[in-house]
């Protein structure tokens, strides 16, 4: 190998340790935690004070944070995981919740967010929560949808973020498995304790 071939591959090696060292410094400001995290909160319930609660609660509009509903009275309403997951939801979107007469909990996503697919890798903290390793950013994702998937670490994952914003928080599209070619494309409802409905218009 001649003179410029080897100075080519020294400096292909030198490009991916600098991106493997950038990334390895964001996955641990990720998990000492800082203050993004408080500041895309912030926007989301900011989000929030602009929608609608009915008279009596029983109909209530809010913005997803990656795992609850945030209302314009502050409080969080549980997201059933699998319902997320399915539905693929991101941070930003704003849902409608109806609560029937029966106490369930009946969703419809009605203002979602542009969205952007990244391919990325799934980490394992030392917490032994699951990360997904993305363009140098890591994005935390529901257990439920990395269930589905049987995803180990290693995995090569396609999420799902909001344009143009920061998140916490990716939905899950699909998973390659380390050796091979595809993925599982399809999310399917799993039994819960509490009865969830999704609105028959919606698109999944």
């Amino acid at each position: 190998m001649d003179k410029i071939s080897n100075l080519a591959l020294l400096s292909q090696m030198i490009d991916s340790a600098e991106k493997d060292i950038q990334s390895a410094k964001q996955l641990l400001k990720e998990v000492m935690g800082g203050p993004a995290t408080k500041a895309n909160l912030t926007a989301l319930s900011e989000k929030a004070n602009v929608l609608t609660v009915s008279e009596g609660g029983k109909v209530i509009e809010g913005v997803f944070d990656g795992q609850n509903m945030i209302g314009p009275d502050k409080k969080q309403y549980p997201v059933p995981a699998n319902y997320a997951s399915k539905s693929k939801l991101i941070e930003g979107d704003v849902l409608k919740l109806t609560i029937a007469e029966d106490g369930s909990f009946i969703y419809k996503q009605i203002g979602p967010m542009e969205r952007k697919k990244m391919l990325g890798i799934l980490l394992v903290d030392e917490k032994g929560d699951f990360k997904v390793l993305a363009e140098g950013k890591t994005f935390k994702v529901l257990l439920a949808s990395l269930t589905y998937f049987k995803a180990e670490a290693g995995d090569e994952v396609t999420i799902v973020v909001p344009q143009g914003q920061e998140a916490e928080w990716a939905a899950v599209e699909n998973v390659i498995k380390k050796g091979s070619g595809s993925g599982h494309t399809d999310m399917e409802m799993a039994g819960g304790s509490r009865k969830i409905i999704m609105d028959e218009d919606e698109e999944l």
